[in-house]
């Protein structure tokens, strides 16, 4: 395919996800399944121009005084790729398959856009108006930076699992596909994003990862876990285990002692926890499915640490799933809180006298965080707050009360909220 025709296919996704407010993945392979001309490069292509363009829809429409997908496409390739405006207009002229030619007024813009200086917050740093307040009261001034931050492409990180591998040998594995380690965290692999219309290396398809080596888990990800401590012996509960990424990196941290058991509400995901469990070589996981009556009833009180990575909005991934930002509501960002006051109030019931509970969001709001957990303390006064880490290099992180907040400006990760609180073990003071 040539440019205009690529051009023209992002258009068209971009409509689609627009109108049927359909999630990205399902269009690009809509698009991708009718499209069978398209090679491997032409979907990279338009799979790169379509996320950067959610990533960045408000601001580079704005510049060019186009609110349509086309004015954001052209934002973007002007702005975020550089793109020369004789090789935008070329791309643009091409016919029979291509976008059609540029206007008079959209060559102006792309030859001077509008300076964001003069746009509003909400539109500068890409947020839908209504969440506006919700990043100023958590980033204050640094709202645009941390939103930003936010609209950049991710890289691809990798937890070296100790269970079956070491850093220096996943190194040597991982260092044809570019990846490198990452400082402070001794078993963290990165890949950089390669660029926008560029294919992101198969990591999956790697020798050593079929093996078990390693997984894939963002180093914000493999943080939170760590925010657990020493959890060697220790009876462990993953009430939200999904598909099993924090349950891994809490497995293996054990180094096969104690037990984790791993519980989602949805049997399905599941599923995906016990593959890569056996594929990583853990021997302490128990999955208690959701199909059976009762399935925790015997760890009520007993456990040592309840991990709750709660269902939330996802604002603190946004860098990879750039279309939930847009699809994200008032009403469903209520429902998350109900959903995350519930499982929080469930957690606690497994807590033993002394034990401690890991709350963890992908969130940036306080809403889904400092909220929920000042919540949970008036209805559960028996529990306390304690630093989420004592980790030297994670001290700037952590906020007076002692909650871990990651931001991809500030931490170079995804977004992650991180609250440790323990019980009180019912001993009466000497």
């Amino acid at each position: 395919m040539r440019d205009a025709g690529r051009i023209e296919a992002a258009i068209r996704v971009l409509t689609e996800i627009e109108t049927a407010r359909r999630p990205a993945r399902l269009a690009l392979k809509a698009w991708s399944d009718a499209a069978r001309y398209a090679g491997s490069g032409d979907r990279a292509f338009v799979a790169g121009l379509v996320l950067d363009v959610l990533r960045r829809r408000r601001s580079a429409a704005w510049r060019m005084e186009d609110d349509s997908p086309r004015g954001a496409v052209l934002g973007v390739l002007s702005q975020t790729w550089n793109w020369p405006a004789d090789r935008i207009a070329a791309a643009f002229a091409e016919t029979p398959h291509g976008p059609g030619t540029l206007s008079a007024k959209e060559t102006a813009r792309l030859s001077e856009p509008r300076d964001l200086a003069g746009a509003p917050d909400a539109v500068a740093a890409d947020l839908p108006d209504w969440l506006a307040p919700a990043f100023a009261r958590v980033f204050g001034d640094r709202t645009r930076r941390e939103a930003e931050a936010l609209a950049r492409r991710a890289p691809v990180d990798l937890r070296v699992n100790t269970l079956k591998s070491d850093p220096d040998r996943a190194l040597k594995a991982t260092g044809p596909l570019g990846a490198h380690p990452i400082p402070d965290l001794p078993l963290a692999l990165r890949i950089d994003p390669p660029a926008a219309a560029e294919r992101t290396p198969s990591v999956e398809s790697l020798p050593e990862f079929v093996k078990g080596w390693m997984e894939v888990q963002d180093a914000g990800s493999q943080i939170a876990a760590a925010c657990a401590g020493d959890v060697k012996g220790a009876q462990v509960l993953d009430l939200c285990a999904g598909g099993g990424g924090k349950t891994l990196a809490l497995a293996a941290a054990m180094g096969s002692t104690g037990q984790v058991y791993a519980y989602d509400s949805d049997a399905r995901r599941l599923a995906d926890t016990v593959r890569r469990g056996e594929r990583a070589g853990v021997r302490n996981l128990q999955v208690r499915t959701p199909l059976r009556p009762d399935p925790l009833k015997d760890l009520e009180g007993r456990m040592d640490l309840v991990f709750i990575d709660a269902p939330c909005s996802g604002s603190g991934a946004w860098r990879r799933h750039p279309d939930t930002k847009w699809r994200l509501t008032p009403e469903a960002l209520a429902r998350r809180q109900a959903d995350q006051d519930a499982v929080l109030d469930a957690g606690v019931l497994y807590v033993r006298p002394g034990g401690r509970v890991v709350y963890v969001t992908c969130s940036v709001l306080a809403e889904e965080n400092e909220d929920r957990v000042a919540a949970l303390l008036t209805r559960h006064p028996d529990f306390h707050i304690l630093p989420a880490s004592e980790a030297p290099h994670l001290l700037p992180h952590l906020t007076a009360e002692g909650y871990l907040r990651l931001t991809p400006a500030t931490s170079d990760t995804d977004g992650f909220f991180v609250a440790v609180l323990a019980r009180a073990d019912g001993r009466t003071p000497a």
